[in-house]
């Protein structure tokens, strides 16, 4: 089933994989990409409902017009589909590892654990401006949009902004750990992550079972 959350002027497309009793998972698709069909396998075990939220100008969500994409954006998303879910744990990958994290930072009381996955988008533009390029970027009205590709892989991430988040989610969660990283790449925004209190490095398994009971 999928349902249509108001977030300002977007429509985002909020599908529910699976019902249930239990503690809830909301699935966060990296940059690029959209929401799986089904449960995917590697979270069959969560023992409740599941989530996935497509994105701002990805899958069925609507396309704005002329960009303007940031990941501060997409952290709004994810915030009006918790409003729906209710608290839940926030998996995400690539791009959605980086909207989980902030998301689980921004709103504590309603993310019971963030789990970090690589995937497309999780390096972001890095830590310091570059060069200013200006890219054309052809028009299209169908998922996913090109300015999303190029705004949001060129986001910038400093270790002091993402780790503010990290600290926030560890000191007003009341989870430990609070965020779990189960992939295997580390720009540099996530080694400072890692570094963090009331962040853990983990198995995808292990983080499942850790927060499968996190509950308010």
């Amino acid at each position: 089933m999928t349902v249509f959350v108001a977030h300002n002027q977007v429509k985002l497309a909020l599908h529910t994989l699976r019902e249930g009793d239990g503690p809830s998972l909301l699935l966060l698709h990296a940059l690029g990409e959209h929401s799986p069909g089904a449960v995917p396998a590697e979270f069959e075990a969560w023992p409740g409902r599941i989530f996935a939220l497509d994105f701002t100008g990805h899958g069925a969500s609507t396309v704005p017009g002329g960009g303007g994409y940031t990941a501060e954006v997409l952290m709004g998303d994810a915030d009006s589909a918790l409003w729906m879910t209710g608290p839940a744990t926030v998996a995400g990958r690539g791009l959605g590892a980086y909207i989980a994290l902030l998301i689980a930072g921004g709103r504590p009381e309603l993310v019971r654990g963030a789990i970090l996955l690589d995937g497309p988008g999780l390096a972001g533009g890095g830590d310091r401006p570059g060069p200013l390029n200006i890219r054309g970027v052809p028009g299209r009205s169908t998922t996913p949009d090109p300015f999303a590709l190029v705004e949001l892989s060129s986001d910038l991430r400093p270790p002091d902004y993402v780790t503010r988040f990290a600290e926030l989610a560890a000191l007003n969660s009341g989870l430990d750990p609070a965020i779990a990283v189960c992939g295997k790449s580390r720009p540099d925004w996530l080694k400072a992550v890692a570094a963090t209190e009331g962040v853990r490095e983990m198995e995808l398994a292990e983080a499942l079972r850790a927060f499968a009971g996190a509950r308010l």
